[in-house]
């Protein structure tokens, strides 16, 4: 689905997906890398690791993504996933308002412990489930703008939005990073010397 650009530089983001169990974090992981859906997705142990590049004319990020256990038991981990992230998803189901009341809880803990220039998008999944829905559109935008994020429909099932998700999160951590990380200039000085051992020793 994506290439390495040539020419632009080049971001590396580690991605967290938060949200209640069964609200289709996995699923919409899996649909996004692999283009997979499983409609009895087993759920998440601790937590799974993904990861897809993504090409813009801005830049080419690539995605570390860190699908998180939405049991509560498994809580306690979510800090190591999410320390240090450049960009969060928090996931709730349209058509169950707990897991938006849970989805608001957590939007609370990336405030109060995540980077500032966090990117964040607040993700109403199951648009497959229209006629079921028990939180409004207008009701999650609100929430969304209030806080900083943005807000999208989605449906794992159907690949509705998926592409657009990670698009728009990946627009947004072009512009909250205009110039390449520092690490970057430390990967090009190394491949610089790898060139010359290389010319030196033929």
């Amino acid at each position: 689905m994506a290439r390495l650009g040539s020419g632009n530089k080049i971001l590396q983001a580690k991605l967290v997906l938060l949200g209640d169990m069964g609200t289709g974090k996995t699923s919409l992981a899996l649909r996004f890398v692999k283009g997979q859906f499983f409609h009895n997705q087993e759920s998440t142990i601790g937590a799974a690791f993904f990861t897809q590049i993504l090409s813009l004319s801005e830049a080419t990020v690539k995605f570390d993504i860190w699908d998180t256990a939405g049991q509560e038991r498994y809580h306690s981990l979510a800090p190591m996933y999410y320390r240090g992230a450049a960009a969060a998803i928090v996931v709730y189901d349209m058509s169950s308002i707990d897991t938006f009341v849970r989805a608001k809880k957590w939007v609370q803990e990336l405030q109060r412990h995540g980077s500032q220039k966090l990117v964040m998008g607040l993700v109403a999944n199951k648009s497959d489930l229209e006629p079921k829905r028990e939180v409004g559109t207008e009701e999650g935008e609100q929430y969304a703008q209030e806080n900083g994020m943005f807000y999208i429909e989605t449906s794992a099932k159907t690949a509705e939005n998926i592409n657009e998700l990670f698009y728009e999160i990946a627009k947004r951590l072009a512009i909250a990073f205009p110039t390449k990380p520092a690490g970057m200039n430390l990967i090009n000085e190394l491949q610089d010397r790898r060139r010359k051992i290389f010319c030196c020793s033929a």
